[in-house]
């Protein structure tokens, strides 16, 4: 999914989406420095991505926030 579009999705969530959709993310997150850790993740690049779409989640809460 391009970023553009994710962004896009998290915008129509409603604000209990999208904390559901950021704890799964953390535990996500978690699991993949996890592997990392143990040697047993193929690809390192996706944590990267899965802590900007963290961020990108808790910008659109603070901006639903302010609203």
């Amino acid at each position: 999914m391009k970023r553009t579009e994710f962004l896009e999705d998290l915008k129509g969530k409603s604000s209990e989406q999208l904390e559901m959709e950021l704890v799964s993310a953390k535990k996500e997150l978690f699991n993949l420095r996890f592997q990392n850790a143990t040697n047993q993740l193929n690809n390192t690049a996706r944590i990267k991505e899965v802590r900007k779409n963290i961020a990108r989640i808790q910008t659109v809460l603070t901006q639903k926030a302010h609203q």
